[in-house]
């Protein structure tokens, strides 16, 4: 696999994104508590935390929803306001530099009412698109929401995407008709999230003949098989691995097939060196796109990455169930033993 066969959408254009209040971006100055960053110009600034966030739960265990930060500020018109313009204008230059297909767009934190994710989904759409040509992926757990999405995202030279369709809202597929998007489906069941790879095949299976009952054609629907984090099983990157591998089996080269791809690093180090395995590991079984922060794990080096090193080997340990409870992998990285260049991020 290259990079130009891969669809990439990038996923950092989301409210849920967070920066911890321990790590290197969070900073105070001139008594003001923020998000650092670096504007397009090179100069250093500072998101401002505002008070909303400071008393979010998130925030009091620690951890600061930066994207929505800075939507919150760029929609605010006050004194911040143009701060989180620049903010998100870095986001989604920096994904379009590293090689995003498209941007996946998400307000669903922005707050708990449906008409005010409607109506920062469609500022923000606007905003992104203002900013540059890829098309739009939008996302959303309000179906209401994603139609307002795929309105705002109308009318570019490239089609949008929605994010996502599944056995319990399948009438998502008939909003990608209308907007003539392309359609992510999911391999979520109508009261559940899959428990196995089966039943993910069997959920996903349904959800693509939906699709082209619909009139959707088979190169313009992406299947998420879903991608769990592996450290709260270890079977869970099987299950992902045997689901793509037999959907591409079952749906031959034509149909794309993606997924959240870094969900499976949560709650564990090194997570850059996870993803980059299980990307390699997913490309292997027969996937071609991914939902993926391309910054973090750009493409070119994820595809030519040294896959004999024993970090490496490690991290495929636990996604292949051969490291339970992600006991070595966990012990290297306390040790040292993982690869300097993975931090303990």
């Amino acid at each position: 696999m290259t990079p130009e066969r891969f669809t990439l959408i990038g996923e950092n254009v989301h409210t849920t994104r967070i920066v911890l209040r321990k790590g290197k971006r969070f900073a105070t100055c001139g008594g003001v508590d923020g998000v650092t960053f670096v504007s397009e110009a090179g100069e250093p600034g500072l998101l401002p935390i505002s008070e909303t966030m400071q008393a979010s739960q998130a925030y009091q265990e620690g951890r600061i929803k930066h994207i929505a930060l800075a939507v919150e500020a760029a929609m605010g018109g006050g004194d911040d306001a143009g701060v989180g313009y620049e903010y998100l204008r870095r986001v989604v230059l920096d994904q379009e530099r590293a090689g995003a297909d498209y941007l996946d767009v998400n307000v669903d934190e922005i707050s708990l009412k449906t008409a005010e994710q409607r109506q920062a989904m469609e500022w923000l759409v606007g905003y992104v698109r203002s900013l540059t040509a890829l098309p739009i992926s939008v996302d959303s757990s309000d179906i209401s929401v994603i139609e307002t999405g795929l309105a705002a995202a109308a009318g570019g030279k490239k089609r949008p995407m929605l994010n996502s369709a599944s056995l319990e809202r399948t009438e998502a597929v008939q909003l990608a008709v209308d907007y003539g998007a392309r359609a992510i489906v999911t391999a979520a069941g109508g009261a559940g999230m899959p428990s196995d790879a089966a039943e993910r095949v069997e959920n996903a299976s349904r959800m693509v003949e939906t699709a082209l009952a619909a009139g959707i054609d088979l190169g313009d629907i992406f299947v998420d098989p879903l991608v769990f984090p592996i450290s709260v099983d270890s079977n869970f990157g099987l299950h992902t691995l045997d689901a793509i591998q037999t959907l591409r089996s079952r749906f031959g080269a034509q149909i794309n097939i993606t997924g959240g791809m870094s969900n499976v690093s949560f709650g564990i180090p090194a997570r850059k060196l996870m993803n980059t395995a299980f990307i390699n590991l997913a490309v292997e079984a027969g996937a071609d796109s991914g939902i993926i922060d391309p910054v973090m794990n750009q493409l070119a080096d994820v595809f030519t990455t040294d896959r004999e090193t024993d970090a490496y080997r490690l991290a495929e340990d636990v996604l292949l169930g051969r490291d339970d409870f992600c006991m070595n992998y966990i012990t290297a990285w306390r040790t040292g033993a993982l690869s300097p260049l993975e931090g303990r991020a």
